[in-house]
């Protein structure tokens, strides 16, 4: 067997549970640049116990309440994983990683009284001097921590926030629109074992990827936004969303939460996500296993579970569980119960492209098929 059966082989067993997806190239693509799966699982990563205690037991728990007080609902959701939390971060940095994107628009970020919460419930385990961390879109983001409110947390708890833009960065491989390997740096921070990272964002749509929540928080915030040639963000994006996807899935291989929490007492829908409206929603889920939580996320926004590309290409890896027949639901309310549908971006169906097979225009114009490749 040559090199490319190989791969190919590699990469359809990544892909058992949806025909549509074997045999793509991305995950050929992906298998380049992991070729040795073995020894990328070997190296210590943000989310290596969650990780193998998801594929370990084969199920995940999520919590999840109703109601209309915010601090409220995430202390009840937090609850039932308090020896779980107090255990894990012993010895660790903790960081919070809220959800800025921009400065100036405080639906489209987490909200600072759901930190508060989190705050109030992590101060008895003397945690230490947590970091409130976040990489926004426009590179400076303190004036995000000032415009939300966040920079009276600093004086109400022993916390410090912290623009990640201006931090360093560690290297890691991605794709680019033309299927070839491309550079990217990746927040150190996020790549240190030593810290524990907490996700916590509000239910939100986006104009490229479908939803925003807990995964796509922390693989989108990781990579280092240095100004307007050093954006390792938009080179994420690649040549279009079918690029996002794949490439969120490459990196969530290596960065993950130790622990999510959703914020869905005011989701956010339309053409996020930046710029949507409001969501009355009145929920809050939290749990260990991004992928189950933002599996549950996905359900109480009644967006369809198969169309979240890089959540099936991590769930198909192994890197959390995403099928809610094996998700346990802590606490009295039911998600089912609590069902909203958001209005989605109005370019869904260029979103969904990741979904079909490159066409062989597309596959010439990018380099394979037969035509001549540009160096």
């Amino acid at each position: 067997m040559d090199q490319y059966e190989q791969l190919q082989a590699a990469s359809d067993s990544l892909n058992n549970r949806r025909n549509f997806l074997k045999g793509t190239l991305l995950f050929s693509a992906g298998a380049m640049l992991n070729l040795n799966s073995s020894l990328l699982a070997a190296q210590p990563t943000v989310a290596s116990s969650q990780a193998a205690q998801t594929v370990g037991t084969g199920r995940s728990k999520v919590s999840f309440t109703a109601g209309k007080d915010r601090r409220d609902m995430i202390t009840k959701v937090l609850e039932p994983w308090k020896d779980e939390i107090q255990k894990g971060i012993q010895g660790k940095q903790v960081i919070i990683k809220p959800n800025f994107v921009g400065t100036d628009n405080l639906l489209c970020a987490t909200h600072p009284d759901a930190v508060r919460a989190l705050l109030d419930f992590l101060k008895p385990m003397n945690p230490g001097k947590i970091i409130i961390g976040e990489s926004s879109a426009s590179q400076n983001t303190m004036p995000a921590f000032e415009n939300y409110g966040y920079m009276s947390l600093e004086k109400e708890y022993d916390v410090t926030c912290q623009d990640f833009n201006t931090h360093s960065g560690t290297p890691y491989w991605i794709v680019d629109g033309n299927l070839r390997p491309v550079g990217i740096q990746i927040i150190s921070e996020f790549m240190d074992p030593k810290n524990y990272f907490i996700s916590m964002t509000r239910l939100k749509t986006h104009n490229t990827v479908i939803a925003t929540m807990g995964l796509k928080n922390i693989v989108m915030g990781c990579p280092l936004n240095a100004g307007r040639n050093s954006s390792y963000k938009r080179t994420m994006h690649g040549a279009s969303s079918r690029w996002l996807h794949y490439n969120m899935f490459l990196v969530a291989q290596k960065v993950r939460p130790q622990f999510t929490i959703l914020d869905g007492l005011e989701g956010m829908e339309g053409s996020g996500p930046m710029n949507g409206t409001p969501v009355e929603h009145g929920v809050a889920l939290a749990g260990t296993d991004v992928m189950a939580v933002d599996s549950i996320g996905a359900q109480l926004m009644d967006v369809p579970l198969e169309n979240l590309g890089y959540l099936n290409y991590c769930a198909d890896a192994g890197l959390g569980i995403i099928d809610r027949a094996k998700i346990d639901i802590i606490g009295q309310a039911k998600p089912t119960d609590h069902v909203i549908k958001y209005e989605l971006a109005g370019n869904i169906e260029e979103q969904l492209q990741w979904k079909e097979p490159l066409q062989g225009e597309e596959l010439q114009r990018r380099g394979f098929g037969g035509g001549r490749r540009r160096a």
